[in-house]
């Protein structure tokens, strides 16, 4: 008798109920960001907002400018949106969001004007680097919806991870690095206070190739 072929593999497809969740979550983003950001808005976009220290104070140095900080921990952005109520600032906004699904569901007509990434997770464990935001494939999607020229502004106190994104940076297809690092505003986070030395990197989407 032919012996039976017993299959082991497993099914690693989504579970109906956290495609429904997702659905759901991508909704509510889509929903919350029609209600923040006017037609054809142009925005400062922060990745990893925290408590809104930095962007908080840009927001209120820089009123003409519509500012939006992202953080996937909810108790950070409740404690964002406490300095900006406190600050009575209209042009702020801290959204509850992962960067790429924020860019997923980001009105077509919104542009970045520029972009912050303020001491990320550098995840140091080689093999935690898939989870560092600063990807090749991520730096292409935020370019795909930044203003030509538009600054993108990147400072860490991990060197490794700060040589590894200016290398990256540096061979990148639709960002260039500007010799001068300075960041136009500054204010001392908490993250930037702890650490004993950092580095601080510009770089500006190219012009499209036509």
């Amino acid at each position: 008798m032919a012996s039976e072929i017993i299959s082991t593999a497993r099914d690693t497809s989504p579970k109906p109920e956290y495609l429904a969740l997702m659905a759901k979550r991508r909704k509510a983003l889509q929903d919350e960001l029609a209600a923040i950001m006017p037609r054809n808005a142009k925005f400062v976009w922060e990745i990893g907002s925290g408590h809104g220290h930095f962007l908080t104070a840009y927001a209120e140095a820089h009123k003409d400018q519509l500012c939006v900080g992202v953080d996937i921990i909810i108790e950070r952005v409740r404690r964002g949106d406490k300095k900006r109520d406190r600050a009575e600032l209209k042009n702020l906004h801290f959204v509850r969001a992962e960067a790429r699904l924020f860019l997923d569901v980001l009105p077509d007509d919104a542009r970045f004007a520029s972009i912050y990434v303020l001491f990320p997770d550098p995840w140091p464990k080689k093999r935690h680097h898939k989870n560092r935001i600063m990807q090749a494939d991520f730096l292409h999607r935020v370019a795909m919806r930044a203003e030509i020229g538009a600054p993108l502004y990147f400072r860490t106190d991990y060197a490794p991870y700060f040589s590894e994104v200016e290398e990256m940076l540096r061979n990148h297809p639709d960002w260039q690095l500007r010799k001068d690092n300075t960041l136009p505003f500054e204010l001392a986070t908490v993250f930037q206070i702890k650490a004993p030395s950092y580095q601080s990197l510009v770089a500006v989407r190219r012009q499209v190739a036509r």
